[in-house]
């Protein structure tokens, strides 16, 4: 499903960072795990097409990033990947549910209500959709940023750091949203954190080293 090989990435004036070979099939979960300043979010980004190639090649259902302009490679993430930012970055003049639809009319889709509707309801946030953002708590954004992530039945899924700042009730309660929802969509999962509470959870994990 999701594959990356001979990966690595340089910004301008630093050394270079290479990353091993990754590969996250169908409802499989992958942990990527790393002190902070290995490469962990430009990997991140790297796979979710935010960042151009340098090096290497990364395959999602067959279609390699490394083909794609610029244009058709934000096409395919909106359709097919779902990412869960460690910042959620909602439009806050929007409510939880338009936050949702939002997702589907940035990647061309006509926006589906009862879609959005169902999404939340399955993640205990069916009362709150004409909640306005600023007045949820950081669970319940947690939440609504799975649901947005899940609005186009994405093929693969990436969470940024989806549980170093909760407690240990609120990071099994995510980890297992996250689980759940990978396994309705079919969607390979990879959690890049430095949270090492997941490695006695998720025994599919790569570990990044400084180069």
């Amino acid at each position: 499903m999701v594959t990356t090989s001979q990966l690595s990435f340089s910004y301008p004036g630093r050394a270079k960072i290479s990353f091993p070979d990754i590969s996250c099939s169908e409802k499989e979960i992958l942990l990527v795990l790393g002190t902070s300043g290995v490469g962990k979010t430009t990997l991140l980004h790297l796979m979710g097409g935010l960042l151009s190639l340098q090096e290497g090649d990364i395959s999602i259902k067959g279609q390699r990033l490394a083909a794609m302009s610029a244009a058709d490679r934000d096409r395919f993430r909106g359709r097919h990947i779902g990412i869960v930012f460690q910042q959620h970055h909602f439009v806050e003049s929007l409510n939880v549910l338009e936050n949702c639809l939002l997702a589907q009319k940035l990647a061309g889709f006509a926006p589906d209500k009862s879609k959005a509707i169902e999404l939340l309801d399955r993640l205990n946030m069916s009362t709150l959709g004409n909640a306005q953002i600023k007045n949820l708590s950081q669970g319940e954004k947690q939440r609504v940023a799975i649901a947005r992530a899940l609005m186009n039945t994405p093929a693969f899924i990436l969470a940024d750091e989806p549980t170093s700042a909760l407690d240990d009730q609120n990071c099994h309660e995510v980890l297992h949203l996250l689980q759940e929802q990978a396994a309705r969509a079919n969607a390979a999962l990879v959690i890049v954190t430095h949270d090492n509470r997941l490695k006695e959870i998720i025994a599919n994990r790569v570990t990044l080293e400084k180069s």
